[in-house]
């Protein structure tokens, strides 16, 4: 069963009116409401019909819809089956993949959200497409995902920092829905991104380390300096300083460690 609350839901997201929905639908006005309403059930193609509309997965109107959704146990678990069933070790598939065995470890366990574009290494070390591991179509949600579990955010504290519904987040997250310009700008300004960072391929943003010197493109393109440069630049002015003198304060605790030494 169609959950018509999710219709009205998406369309006001979207400041639509009914008739502008039904409009761009080819639907009358009353038949809308009446689905809205849960006093009609839509066909299959009147189904396609509003999904289109409203630019969301049809699967985003079942409520019971169980859609890939990338948790780190689901991801992991899905990277180890395929890499059993090539007959590859751990080890293998890490230096196929350019990464460490421990952190393809700690992939498949489930213990980490790894980047898009190590998700990708590891697809052509398995022989696979991305989308065997991830959908294509998730990729945004699963990068707004993979942020706000680093910076310890549930749905809801991100989507009220958003000034979005918790609901509108998890659709997202889960590849339902694909978010409007200005609804990832909000996402990406709570998140203190550039809405780039969740558009544009990682390709493109390895390309920008290019002219670096070597060693410093190496370590910025590590995925654990990346996550958390990631958070740092969600700090205050107040928080990092507190780290910058944190560092210090060790610093100086080490030296003085090796000097009685």
């Amino acid at each position: 069963m169609i959950d018509g609350r999710l219709i009205r839901s998406f369309r006001k997201k979207r400041s639509m009116s009914l008739q502008e929905l039904a409009r761009r639908a080819e639907l009358s006005v009353s038949y809308l409401s009446e689905i809205e309403r849960g006093k009609k059930e839509p066909t299959l193609e009147t189904i396609e019909k509003l999904a289109a509309a409203l630019n969301v997965s049809k699967e985003g109107f079942f409520p019971e819809a169980d859609t890939i959704t990338a948790t780190p146990t689901v991801l992991g678990e899905k990277i180890a089956s395929l890499r059993q069933k090539k007959g590859v070790s751990q080890s293998q598939l890490a230096e196929k993949a350019g990464i460490s065995a421990a952190y393809l470890c700690h992939i498949e366990n489930g213990k980490v959200l790894p980047a898009v574009s190590t998700l990708r290494a590891i697809a052509r070390g398995l022989g696979v497409c991305t989308d065997d591991i991830i959908s294509s179509a998730n990729h945004v949600g699963y990068k707004i995902k993979k942020i706000r579990r680093e910076r310890k955010l549930t749905q809801a504290e991100l989507a009220a920092r958003a000034g979005v519904s918790t609901g509108l987040i998890g659709q997202i997250e889960s590849g339902r829905v694909e978010p409007s310009i200005k609804t990832l700008e909000k996402i990406a300004s709570a998140l203190s991104l550039s809405p780039c960072y969740f558009v544009a391929d990682d390709d493109e943003i390895s390309s920008l380390f290019k002219p670096m010197n070597p060693a410093l493109k190496e370590l910025l393109l590590d995925p654990r300096v990346r996550s958390v440069l990631e958070m740092v630049a969600d700090c205050t002015e107040e928080e990092f300083s507190f780290i910058l003198k944190f560092i210090q304060l060790y610093k100086e605790h080490c030296k003085s460690a090796y000097d009685r030494d």
